[in-house]
């Protein structure tokens, strides 16, 4: 990701700076963001369709061709000197709709907190304090954070131990379970071990997580992550990730919070195994996932155990220095214990103009087609509307439609 400098901007900061006797390290305010938006369609007189299986998981609804809405983010921060200290400040606003032009836009801050390095008492550790994006890694074809240590909270992080860095977390979180009565919060301890050298071109990653629900009836849960990360000469600029995760209680598998009042049989495993390469002008991204879920309802003591499965990719061809072919297949599968299972395919084709030849290379201005199938199981899943939204039972449909994605 670039970043655009901001003179004007950045003067305004300077000038508040000197009121308070602070002085900058740089004359210039740090600009960066992402958005996706475009108009879509599927048939006359319905709003266009993305496919993805009801109630099932994030990780397996391949993107292409296969977002309704739009969403931006947008982060301004800027660094400082004071005291023999170098800190920056960050504010993020973001933005989403989840339909083309219709419905209400949700804009709120999705990042305000700050960070400071040089104390005497760790000169080498970073602090920090406020709500922030953290420590996340993910797989960009299906738009998931795998490990998502986001929220309002305090840490230390680039502490060295060993061959590797060390990060530990506090997080609060308000409410737990949104559609009950009162407030149902939690506490959230993380500890993340990163940038661990295992073996030549490989690094590993482990996360651990403890989860309390601070209220009458609120449960623990532990929670861990191991990340395996590998340069593969094969993938030319690419590599292969490995994630192992397990999650009980009230802990989630990205290492936030699920359900405050998930006891000890509420489990969870997921191992995903993702590829990216760049060999000429051939790139892209593939996805493997398995998960089982085990869960306990906290009310009615319901049981339920489902497997869900993700398989797909997403390839691009550089013809031109600036025009791509990109494709994209992608299937999801869930199965509950002693029900149906759902099932879900789909394939998009997107001739794109870019910034350059590689796979992430941005922006990208894309026109695409995408055809998706389904089964009978998926419609029931959705409810009366079924997966189209309109109720009419088809099992196939056919969306097309342009869209633009960049960041910087």
């Amino acid at each position: 990701m670039t970043t655009k400098r901001q003179p004007v901007a950045a003067a305004a900061f300077t000038l508040v700076a000197g009121i308070f006797g602070v002085t900058t390290s740089a004359q210039a305010l740090d600009w960066s963001g992402y958005f996706r938006a475009g108009p879509g369609a599927t048939k006359k007189g319905s709003a266009r369709n993305c496919y993805g299986l009801a109630g099932v998981p994030d990780g397996v609804k391949f993107r292409l061709g296969n977002e309704c809405d739009f969403y931006g983010e947008f982060a301004l921060s800027q660094p400082f000197k004071s005291g023999g200290l170098e800190y920056k400040a960050t504010l993020m606003t973001d933005l989403y709709n989840g339909a083309t032009d219709s419905g209400s836009s949700k804009f709120g801050a999705a990042q305000m907190f700050a960070e400071a390095k040089g104390f005497d008492v760790a000169p080498n550790t970073n602090f920090w304090i406020g709500k922030r994006y953290y420590a996340r890694s993910d797989v960009h074809i299906v738009d998931t954070h795998f490990i998502n240590l986001s929220g309002v909270g305090a840490g230390a992080d680039e502490i060295k131990l060993g061959n590797g860095q060390l990060g530990i977390a506090y997080f609060r979180v308000d409410d737990t379970v949104a559609d009950v009565t009162g407030n149902q919060p939690a506490n959230r301890f993380n500890v993340d071990y990163s940038d661990i050298d295992v073996n030549p071109g490989g690094k590993l990653r482990a996360v651990f997580t403890f989860t309390q629900g601070s209220f009458t009836n609120g449960k623990t849960g532990l929670g861990l992550s191991l990340q395996h990360r590998q340069k593969v000469a094969a993938f030319g600029s690419g590599d292969n990730t490995l994630w192992l995760q397990l999650a009980q209680g009230s802990a989630a598998l990205d290492g936030r919070v699920g359900d405050g009042r998930a006891g000890s049989q509420t489990k969870s495993v997921r191992v995903i195994d993702s590829i990216h390469w760049q060999v000429g002008k051939f790139g892209g991204q593939a996805l493997a996932l398995w998960m089982n879920a085990k869960t306990v309802n906290p009310v009615t003591q319901a049981k339920s155990d489902t497997t869900t499965i993700g398989l797909g990719g997403r390839g691009s061809y550089a013809i031109t220095h600036h025009f791509k072919m990109v494709s994209e297949i992608g299937y999801s599968q869930s199965k509950p214990k002693g029900g149906n299972v759902q099932k879900l395919a789909k394939f998009t084709l997107a001739p794109t103009l870019s910034a350059g030849p590689d796979f992430w290379n941005r922006p990208e201005f894309r026109l695409y087609v995408t055809q998706a199938k389904w089964n009978g199981a998926a419609n029931a899943a959705a409810g009366p509307a079924g997966l189209t939204g309109s109720g009419d039972g088809k099992t196939t449909g056919t969306s097309y439609g342009a869209q633009v994605e960049m960041w910087f």
